[in-house]
């Protein structure tokens, strides 16, 4: 059960559906009116202070002061939290200390705020680029407690409303007409305009925070979450009110990612040998790509703006981008079709085994389909990763502050190259 305080804040969206719930909130903030929200580039930079300052005195000038000693710089923030915002477009950055929000192309920090006390911020969802931000207190000092969600409009510098809950929050997502909070074995779906509470799911346990929602224009919303039984995802279609449950894997859900219209579905598991490619409206199995032989744990999944591209990252310190089929209409069946695939031709263009004449007769393994294009990165570091709004780019974030932009050939495949490299704890000077 969630409660909600808020001070009026604005509208993010003039239309929000107007669905009854049978849950209602506490307390609803009152609508402005007006719509406040503005490209994140208008705002500078600024550190927040939690307390008011004393001015110290005007020292005698005849009283000789010793000088004080020097003060060691304070170290470099740690990084908490890396997301990029619904259109692949920007990225936030939590740390200890507080938050950033970066540009992607051109690399550049667009601001970023400090705060004096504690300050560490574990969760920082952007809604595109305008200025309100879901922020999660995290970290060996927190700026927030864990348990709530706190609204930021940085137009005003400050918290305009927040959500508290009886357990920690794992994650938040958010579209222009909705909000929702991830917990251990909750997901609560709220309207954005009011807070009101629109619908709760119960999953199994999801410490990872997992969920996606779609963003495609039209106000038909997608959501995915892991279900109740271990390997299965929950697909919700709120627009036609259907529900639809999907055993994906054989072992648990570990990533997932949405096309932004919400149509397609990518799933790995714990074992993290493949990704799967799944329809949202009748669950089938569209195609099934192979990352690797040995196990892994994947970090991100990523689908190209037009979904003819699926990007992947794991433990492994590569990433991974497969050429999709999808559009094709052709349904990929997990069992074997001996007959069937012996009498087909084996001139795919895809990346498949040589041995694609045999699928079916010999194991798994060898009639995989494999990765297009890679980039090697240091193997143990956490990245996530999306595609550029260039044609053909990949943009990588790493848990160690690295940013990478990289182009892939989509005829030849093979090594990425590397367009840049950039460190985003660095100060913004460096910029």
């Amino acid at each position: 059960m969630a409660t909600v305080s808020s001070s009026p804040w604005p509208n993010p969206n003039p239309t929000p559906d107007s669905l009854d719930s049978d849950s209602a909130i506490p307390s609803h903030p009152h609508d402005r009116g007006d719509d406040t929200t503005e490209p994140l580039e208008s705002f500078s930079s600024m550190t927040l202070n939690s307390s008011d300052q004393n001015s110290d005195p005007i020292p005698d000038s005849n009283i000789q002061t010793p000088n004080p000693p020097s003060t060691p710089p304070p170290p470099p923030p740690s990084l908490l939290h890396l997301s990029f915002n619904q259109d692949h477009a920007c990225f936030a950055v939590g740390t200890s200390h507080g938050f950033r929000i970066l540009n992607c192309d051109p690399f550049r920090e667009i601001f970023r705020r400090d705060f004096d006390r504690g300050g560490g911020v574990a969760v920082v969802e952007m809604l595109f680029r305008c200025n309100i931000l879901a922020l999660v207190g995290g970290g060996p000092d927190p700026q927030y407690p864990p348990n709530k969600v706190m609204i930021w409009d940085d137009h005003q510098s400050r918290c305009i409303g927040e959500l508290s809950f009886r357990s920690d929050v794992r994650s938040v997502r958010l579209r222009r007409d909705r909000i929702v909070v991830v917990l251990e074995q909750k997901i609560f779906v709220y309207n954005f305009v009011d807070l009101k509470l629109m619908h709760q799911i119960e999953t199994i346990a999801n410490p990872k925070g997992l969920c996606a929602v779609s963003q495609g224009a039209g106000g038909s919303m997608v959501l995915v979450c892991p279900g109740l039984q271990k390997g299965q995802v929950r697909i919700e279609h709120y627009a036609s009110k259907r529900t639809k449950f999907v055993m994906a894997h054989d072992s648990r859900i570990a990533c997932f990612a949405l096309t932004q219209d919400g149509g397609l579905l990518a799933t790995a598991s714990s074992k993290g040998t493949l990704v799967r490619v799944f329809n949202t409206v009748d669950g089938t199995l569209r195609q099934e790509v192979r990352r690797g032989a040995d196990r892994a744990e994947i970090y991100s999944l990523a689908f190209s703006s037009n979904a003819e591209w699926l990007a992947v990252s794991s433990d492994k310190g590569t990433v991974h981008v497969f050429g999709l089929k999808v559009n094709s209409g052709s349904q990929v069946k997990d069992t074997p079709r001996i007959a069937a695939e012996l009498t087909r031709s084996s001139s795919s263009p895809s990346p498949s085994s040589s041995l694609s004449l045999f699928k079916g007769v010999l194991p798994k393994y060898f009639r995989s389909e494999w990765s297009v294009a890679q980039f090697r990165l240091v193997e143990g570091t956490q990245y996530i990763v999306a595609f550029g709004h260039q044609k053909n780019t990949v943009v990588i974030l790493g848990m160690d502050g690295s940013f990478y932009r990289c182009q892939f050939d989509p005829v030849n495949g093979g090594e990425m190259s590397q367009l840049e490299y950039h460190n985003c704890l660095k100060p913004p000077s460096v910029f």
